[in-house]
């Protein structure tokens, strides 16, 4: 045990002041996800207003799921760049600028011309602004993960993951539910004239929010205590990284390669393919998806907690296996039987909680001096590959077969349990 991980690993119980920023960090992270994500579920109205009228329909929404992809692809060069300097500079820094860098894209995103005023400056300007939010929740996931694990006991880091994971998945809830009351609210012409607008605009000042709330943050213990004893990182800290734990990007890599699959396909893109596949109304699909995401939400913090007691192996095996079977019930009853749509999208959400294990495997699999590093390394690069290749994959694998989005997923959750097998019995676990 090293001086830098005593405070982790201490017998301290859980105590209020965690608990307020576990909290604290959890709202924030909701504000500056639904920033993210809720491009995603106004991709058919965007696809419309940002590129020419006269093109198929089917590839104005490529493009669109094409710059809601960009995103992911600009994540790792955000996250390998605050990672940097919150190894060595602090990880409440970083936590703080991410979400401000996320809230003034949003805003701006709700405040831009269409391709009817500007053309192809349009779509220029909507690809800068999604690059942007992408940098920025490049250094916000690995460093929330990094920020609340650092402040807790070590035998509570899957309780902080899975609440924070929690707080986080939360964010597509907000979005869920803002896109369902837009598409009740306003009419199909309404909302292409003005209120797809809405949500971006109370995003970005919900972004502004969130950087209120973590000016109260304090710095963890854990980066206190590594720089009294001066044992921050020497070198460049992604350049030890790659020297000497790529055993763990490489587990962490694959581990985020399930959480890509699960949320990206099961949460974000789901609605619009049962839409297009199935040909149910948005009005029924949405709510569907807002009672799935309120389930992944509850589930992230009892995943976190069966963490702590039972080891992320044994948590990944069950929540992959239910995961898998589940989302197969899903699309098979989206043909046959649409009125088990909500429970059954419901029961899927739930077991896509399975994802607030891969945080817990990666705070434990890097040492605190090169930690936000590293996690942010593996996360963001997995991410970029994965979740920026999936959103454009998956739609036109469902021309093979139109439950070819849950073969894929069923394939990311076995590579991930056996990779997480397989570092169990290389760490003697």
């Amino acid at each position: 045990m090293t001086a830098a991980s005593a405070p982790l690993r201490s017998g301290r119980p859980l105590g209020r002041g965690d608990i307020k920023t576990l909290f604290l960090a959890a709202l924030g992270g909701a504000l500056e996800f639904y920033d993210f994500v809720i491009f995603v579920f106004f991709t058919a109205a965007i696809g419309k207003l940002f590129f020419p009228p006269d093109m198929p329909d089917w590839l104005r929404q490529l493009q669109a799921f094409g710059i809601f992809a960009a995103g992911y692809l600009a994540r790792p060069l955000g996250g390998i760049v605050m990672a940097h300097f919150g190894d060595l500079l602090g990880r409440k820094r970083m936590f703080t600028l991410s979400v401000f860098l996320m809230a003034i894209p949003t805003l701006l995103v709700g405040l831009l011309p269409t391709y009817a005023v500007l053309g192809y400056g349009a779509p220029l300007l909507l690809l800068v602004m999604r690059i942007l939010q992408g940098a920025a929740v490049g250094g916000e996931v690995p460093g929330a993960w990094v920020f609340v694990s650092e402040h807790v006991p070590e035998r509570h880091v899957g309780l902080a993951c899975g609440l924070l994971t929690g707080g986080l998945t939360s964010g597509i809830l907000l979005g869920s539910l803002s896109a369902t009351a837009v598409t009740v609210h306003y009419t199909p012409a309404e909302i292409l004239a003005y209120a797809w607008r809405i949500p971006f605009l109370l995003g970005g000042l919900l972004g502004l929010l969130a950087v209120y709330l973590r000016t109260h943050l304090r710095e963890t213990p854990v980066f206190l205590e590594i720089s009294r004893m001066e044992q921050l990182a020497e070198e460049m800290p992604v350049k030890a990284v790659l020297r000497r734990h790529r055993r763990a990007i490489a587990v962490s890599v694959v581990a985020t390669w399930m959480l890509t699959a699960a949320i990206v396909v099961m949460i974000l893109i789901t609605p619009t393919l049962l839409t297009r596949l199935f040909a149910l109304p948005q009005a029924v699909v949405l709510p569907a998806n807002s009672a799935a995401t309120l389930a992944l939400s509850v589930a992230c913090l009892l995943v976190g907690m069966a963490a702590d007691r039972f080891g992320p192996a044994r948590v990944m095996l069950v929540g992959g296996v239910g995961l898998v079977a589940s989302s197969y019930g899903l699309y098979h009853a989206a043909a046959a039987a649409p009125a088990l749509l909500i429970p059954l999208y419901a029961l899927t959400g739930f077991f896509v909680g399975t994802i607030a294990v891969v945080p817990v495997v990666m705070v434990r699999a890097f040492p605190p001096p090169v930690r936000f590093s590293g996690i942010s390394l593996a996360y963001n690069l997995s991410y970029a590959v994965f979740g920026g290749l999936t959103p454009l994959a998956v739609p036109l694998l469902t021309g093979l077969s139109p439950i070819a989005p849950v073969h894929y997923v069923a394939a990311a959750v076995l590579a991930g349990i056996l990779m997480l097998a397989w570092h169990g019995r290389r760490a003697g676990a």
